[in-house]
């Protein structure tokens, strides 16, 4: 039996939908317990390039695949999704896709929430990707919201709406948006039903007996530890708890099913959306990394800011996550420079510390303190041995190894899939 969890140990977009992929190979169930179609992750196998956003990357292999409690469903945007999946050739069937019918449902009107709310923000707004998730998160712990299983029941469907029109009618009157249209929402959640209740089930029982039946587990999150609602530098973070013990309580099992951590790191630092940055590169290198990684969000398209890598961030990840190792991805964007920086700590004022601050004033008052390491001019693109590394990328490595005090476990070195160097072996350890 083993269980390991995947989380982002930066901002999102650490190319966990390669690493996931990769590690379906190891294992028999891939599960996501957090967030919602706003996290996107991007398989390459072969000439076929698969973009999923709540479908974990388990059904691109055929593995069993559950969507946990802990995430939010847009069911529209669910049966979209397995459209276009089957589309490409991959057959999803309620065999191998499990919904659990204790997840919340995004709602059209959420979605015009989030975006009348961003709008409204003007220079104040955080970035959000205008997909409901905040919202509908909000109404899930304010206990109004549609769950997965009250498709199948009309009554508690309408019993449910009234609360929520109680409450939203008076939100949408101050952000000059219309009613809710009580009757065409019944009739879209009528029509969405049967293509989503397919899938659901009891997910907590199916994965509870999986780990029962010795199966292994990958528990797939999204977005990254500094997005974390109550970790990340808040208030731009996403809605959800992304660090690794949500993968218990946003799926239905005890954390001690839990067996291994492996935090995904890029060998730099990016970000999409608004908020604190560090070690943010606004120069030539900045521009440089953008391109050569290809920078844009799977989802959203939206450019993301880049700048090297910062330990003092990935080293608090790790604490908050209990991370055991890490893979570091995209070690290959760095070919060719003459000079790669690392940031050891920060300078706030005159004091040197080894964490980011709570505070909002704090954070953009930090400034990062660099360590200059040697480049290498030879490739490391599509490299599947460490002896094939060059030495200064080996030392690269291994610095990034003593100053977050992690071991890297996997190293990728191109968005393909078998373009990985495996050190250690999470479903072993």
């Amino acid at each position: 039996m083993a269980g390991v969890v995947v989380v982002g140990a930066q901002w999102g977009d650490e190319g966990k939908g390669k690493i996931v992929d990769w590690l379906c190979n190891r294992a028999d169930v891939v599960v996501r317990f957090q967030g919602g179609h706003n996290a996107g992750h991007t398989l390459v196998v072969g000439n076929t390039t698969y973009k999923l956003a709540l479908l974990p990357s388990g059904v691109v292999q055929g593995k069993l695949s559950i969507i946990g409690n802990g995430v939010v469903v847009d069911p529209w945007a669910l049966a979209s999704e397995i459209e276009k999946i089957e589309a490409q050739g991959v057959k999803i069937s309620p065999k191998m896709l499990v919904l659990s019918d204790q997840a919340a449902l995004i709602l059209p009107f959420h979605r015009d929430l989030d975006a009348a709310r961003e709008a409204q923000a003007g220079v104040a707004s955080i970035g959000t990707t205008k997909r409901g998730i905040g919202p509908a998160y909000e109404d899930k712990v304010g206990r109004r919201a549609i769950r997965v299983a009250d498709l199948a029941d009309p009554e508690a469907i309408s019993w449910k709406i009234e609360r929520l029109t109680a409450h939203h009618n008076a939100l949408r009157k101050g952000l000059d948006l219309p009613e809710i249209d009580v009757t065409a929402l019944k009739k879209q959640l009528a029509e969405i039903a049967p293509k989503v209740l397919q899938y659901a089930q009891p997910a907590w029982r199916v994965l509870n007996a999986a780990f029962e039946d010795s199966k292994r587990v990958l528990f797939e999150g999204a977005q990254g530890m500094l997005l974390d609602v109550d970790h990340g530098t808040y208030p731009f973070v996403t809605s959800s708890n992304v660090a690794a013990g949500q993968a218990s309580a946003g799926s239905g099992v005890g954390p001690r099913k839990i067996s291994y951590v492996l935090g995904l790191v890029k060998a730099y630092t990016t970000r999409v959306g608004a908020g604190p940055f560090p070690t943010e590169l606004n120069d030539e290198n900045g521009k440089r990394l953008g391109e050569v990684g290809r920078e844009v969000g799977t989802n959203t398209g939206r450019a993301r800011r880049c700048g090297w890598f910062d330990s003092v961030l990935v080293r608090q990840s790790i604490a908050l996550s209990g991370i055991d190792g890490i893979a570091l991805t995209k070690l290959d964007v760095l070919d060719g420079f003459d000079e790669i920086k690392i940031c050891t700590g920060y300078k706030l004022g005159d004091k040197v510390i080894d964490y980011l601050p709570a505070s909002l004033k704090d954070q953009a008052a930090v400034t990062p303190i660099y360590e200059t390491l040697e480049g290498w001019k030879s490739t490391t693109q599509g490299v599947r041995t460490s002896k094939d590394l060059p030495a200064n990328a080996i030392k690269y490595i291994r610095r990034i190894e003593e100053l977050i005090g992690c071991p890297a476990a996997i190293v990728s070195t191109s968005p393909e899939r078998d373009d990985v160097i495996l050190m250690r072996d999470p479903f072993k350890a």
